[in-house]
């Protein structure tokens, strides 16, 4: 019989015990994201999948903010984050640290997601804005370009969605 679980049985990580977990090696960086909705999914997101640190650029709304708090669920107590102005300075200080850089996002040349493998190594994902995406001058600077195949007419999704369909497939068969 598939019982629903109760909270004590999903084994959650306190405040704590996630700050000191050792965190899958991915950055996430939201390119001008307007939605605080958005970003406080992705927050969620992140803490789900044990993400190591959420770049706010441009834009971005920042905590503390209850709107943000609506769908971060106390996220963004737990998820390392940081506010930088400029996505193409902070796409150049992960290369630096050693990071590859992938956008999601459609271009000429892009990775399906499907095809894209994951290898474990420091990478950073740049999700961009719901009208705009990402900013052409941060494509340009990236390793990759990942695409979330899609079948419909609209070729859309929400970045929070699209979040977390691209962590999902990337971490899927390393989860235990």
């Amino acid at each position: 019989m598939n019982q629903k679980l109760k909270n004590e049985g999903l084994n959650r990580l306190s405040v704590n015990e996630f700050l000191n977990a050792k965190k899958i090696p991915i950055a996430i960086m939201l390119d001008n994201v307007r939605s605080l909705n958005n970003v406080g999914s992705v927050f969620r997101t992140a803490d789900a999948f044990l993400i190591e640190e959420i770049y706010l650029c441009g834009v971005t709304g920042t905590p503390p903010n209850k709107e943000i708090e609506k769908t971060a669920l106390g996220a963004t107590n737990t998820v390392a984050w940081q506010h930088v102005s400029s996505t193409l300075d902070a796409v150049m200080n992960l290369k630096d640290k050693g990071y590859k850089v992938y956008a999601v996002e459609q271009t000429v040349g892009s990775i399906k997601l499907n095809d894209f493998v994951y290898e474990n190594e420091k990478s950073a994902l740049v999700f961009g804005n719901e009208v705009y995406g990402v900013e052409q001058s941060v494509i340009d600077v990236c390793d990759g370009v990942i695409e979330i195949p899609q079948l419909g007419t609209k070729h859309s999704l929400n970045i929070s969605v699209s979040a977390g369909i691209v962590l999902w497939e990337m971490l899927r068969g390393k989860l235990n």
